[in-house]
C-alpha cells in the first residue's frame, strides 16, 4: 500500500509539471521548426521587394509630423517596444517610464520604449503632447487625429517608422498601453531562438470574424474584406515581430484595407508575404493574469494592469530572488 501511495504521489508531482511547462517546452523545441509558409509567387515577390527595400525615399513621406528619429540613430537595438497609446493618455505614460518602459537593457542587450500616438483631437492637449515629446524625445506622432477609427492608420505608421529609423532593431514587441511586459523574460526567450527571421509571436487568434454590424465603430464591408474569417494574426494587446517581418509587412499593406483591425491587419501582411503566426501561451492576449511574483517573471504579458499593479510588479519581478518550481 506504501509503494502505491508514493507511485500516486510520483504521478501527481510529474503530473503538475508536465501541465506547467509542457506548452512551454512543445513550443521551444517543436514549433521553431516549424517548416516556412512561403510558397506562392506573390509571396516571393513580397519578400524579394522587402529585402531590397529602399529606405531614403521613406524618410520623406513617411506619415508622421513628429518622431524621435534620433532615438533609435541607426543603432544596433535588440528589442524595439512600441507602446499604442492615446494623446490623452500622459499618465500611464508616464508610469510605463517608470516601470517596465525604464529598462534599457537586459543580459547585456540594449532595449527601447516609445510610445505611437495620433494628433490629438483638441489643441490644449495637443499642445501638451507635444511638450511631452520635447521633453521625454520618445514619442512617435502620426499626422492624423487619434480616435477609434484611425487605430490601425496609427499601427500602419508605428511598422513604417520603425523600418525606416530602426533598420537595426532586431525584434519589435508592440504592445497597448494597458499592458505589463516582463522584459527580463521576454529578452530570455528570444536570446534562445535559433530561428532568426519570419518571427511574428504572440497569442494566437485563430478563425477571427470581421465585424459586419453597420452601426458598429468596427464596421467592416463586405465589399473591403470578403472573407468569412481573418487569417491567423496575434491579438493585438502585444506581439512581437522580426525585423524582416516588419519591412515584408510595410511591403504587403499596400494592398490590405485599413478599415480592419490593427492586429488583424498585420495578420493579414503577414500571410500575403508567407509568415505564420506563432503561438505562445506567455502572452496573456486581452486576459488580467492574477498577480504572482514568480509567475510574472515569467510570462510575457498581462493585459488590463491598474497603475498600481504597474509599479507593485515591476519592482517585484526586477529583484534577483529565483523562484522554485
Amino acid at each position: 500500500l506504501r509503494t502505491h501511495q508514493w507511485c500516486f504521489v510520483l504521478f501527481n508531482v510529474l503530473l503538475f509539471h508536465v501541465l506547467l511547462f509542457g506548452a512551454d517546452l512543445l513550443e521551444q523545441y517543436f514549433l521553431h521548426s516549424l517548416p516556412l509558409s512561403y510558397t506562392d509567387a506573390k509571396a516571393l515577390e513580397i519578400r524579394e521587394r522587402a529585402r531590397k527595400l529602399d529606405l531614403d525615399p521613406l524618410k520623406a513621406n513617411l506619415s508622421h509630423t513628429s518622431s524621435s528619429a534620433a532615438a533609435c540613430s541607426n543603432q544596433e537595438i535588440f528589442l524595439l517596444i512600441v507602446v499604442c497609446s492615446s494623446p490623452e493618455n500622459r499618465t500611464r505614460r508616464n508610469v510605463i517610464r517608470e516601470t517596465w518602459g525604464n529598462a534599457t537593457g537586459s543580459r547585456g542587450h540594449r532595449v527601447l520604449t516609445l510610445f505611437s500616438v495620433g494628433k490629438a483631437a483638441s489643441a490644449s492637449t495637443q499642445l501638451q503632447l507635444s511638450e511631452e515629446a520635447q521633453k521625454h524625445r520618445d514619442i512617435i506622432e502620426g499626422s492624423f487625429i487619434d480616435s477609434p477609427q484611425t487605430q490601425t492608420q496609427k499601427m500602419l505608421m508605428s511598422v513604417e517608422w520603425t523600418v525606416t529609423f530602426c533598420p537595426r532593431a532586431r525584434y519589435i514587441l508592440h504592445a497597448a498601453q494597458d499592458v505589463f511586459v516582463g522584459v527580463p523574460s521576454l529578452a530570455g526567450y528570444l536570446q534562445s531562438l535559433t530561428q532568426l527571421e519570419d518571427i511574428y509571436l504572440g497569442r494566437v487568434v485563430h478563425h477571427g470574424v470581421p465585424d459586419r454590424d453597420p452601426q458598429s465603430p468596427g464596421f467592416v464591408a463586405v465589399r473591403q474584406y470578403p472573407e468569412q474569417f481573418y487569417p491567423d494574426f496575434c491579438h493585438g494587446s502585444a506581439f512581437l515581430v522580426s525585423q524582416d517581418v516588419a519591412r515584408k509587412v510595410y511591403v504587403a499593406a499596400r494592398e490590405v484595407p485599413l478599415v480592419v483591425p490593427p492586429a488583424a491587419f498585420v495578420g493579414i501582411c503577414a500571410k500575403r508575404a508567407g509568415i505564420t503566426a506563432r503561438h505562445s501561451s506567455r502572452f496573456a492576449g486581452e486576459k488580467h493574469i492574477s498577480y504572482n511574483r514568480c509567475c510574472y517573471k515569467f510570462i510575457f504579458t498581462s493585459s488590463g494592469m491598474t497603475e498600481d499593479e504597474l509599479f507593485k510588479g515591476w519592482k517585484e519581478t526586477s529583484d534577483e530572488g529565483d523562484c522554485s518550481l
